[in-house]
């Protein structure tokens, strides 16, 4: 299975490291994080990557050279003309990925013991077309489910916005973890073009088609701030 991991924002939360780097090469006790997250999805046998790139996108390259690419096929989705977010990065890297069945997606900020072999076959076994690791904890934006852990919409505490497909009561509130698994179809299903983010498809996709999350108790960490880094250091050695 290949996997596409996001590495071209700007990480403004990670000033001042981002004035002069990308949040992908920010170090967790002296390894960048996108060396952690390519060897932690090799760990599960992943060998295929796409990773997009835009600020400080040359460094990236340079690094990757630099490290014979971890000894993986590793293509660059290069966006250094224009940063299109996840959605419209995805679209961008489509010649990547259209010909897979399935394909992992993955925040390069973020650091996680997540069995990314239980969560594939979870994907696999329901047939979504979408399949989001989600987790109980503090954040601000919630994805929204139902008992079957369907995604039924998505709210923002801080600002009381919500959006859902339906009314239903006792819907589990649940924050996203920066990994999805997607059926290549999604591709074709997709609207937007441009500049968008993949959660807006997603929401507007769950009235139809079959979008699921996978809770988890593993340790997740957004690792998206300096002080997020300092306590990232405390678990990933």
């Amino acid at each position: 299975m290949k996997a596409f991991i996001f590495a071209a924002g700007k990480g403004t939360r990670l000033q001042p490291f981002t004035l002069k780097h990308p949040k992908a090469l920010a170090p967790v006790n002296g390894i960048p994080l996108l060396e952690r997250n390519i060897r932690y999805l090799q760990s599960y046998g992943i060998q295929d990557f796409i990773i997009n790139i835009h600020h400080f996108g040359q460094q990236i390259i340079d690094f990757l050279e630099e490290k014979k690419h971890f000894g993986a096929n590793i293509q660059i989705s290069d966006e250094r003309e224009e940063l299109l977010e996840t959605g419209g990065g995805l679209i961008f890297a489509r010649e990547y990925l259209e010909k897979e069945e399935d394909f992992l997606v993955m925040n390069a900020d973020i650091l996680t013991t997540l069995n990314i072999r239980d969560f594939i076959k979870y994907h696999e076994d329901h047939k979504n077309l979408i399949s989001l690791a989600v987790s109980d904890r503090d954040s601000s934006r919630k994805l929204l489910f139902n008992t079957e852990m369907e995604l039924k919409g998505w709210q923002n505490t801080n600002t009381e916005e919500t959006k859902l497909c339906e009314k239903i009561d006792d819907l589990k509130a649940l924050a996203f973890s920066g990994i999805h698994c997607i059926h290549s179809n999604f591709l074709k299903l997709m609207r937007r073009r441009g500049k968008f983010s993949i959660m807006e498809e997603y929401l507007d996709l769950m009235k139809e088609h079959t979008i699921k999350g996978y809770q988890h108790n593993a340790l997740f960490i957004d690792v998206g701030r300096p002080e997020s880094i300092i306590e990232a250091e405390k678990f990933f050695k």
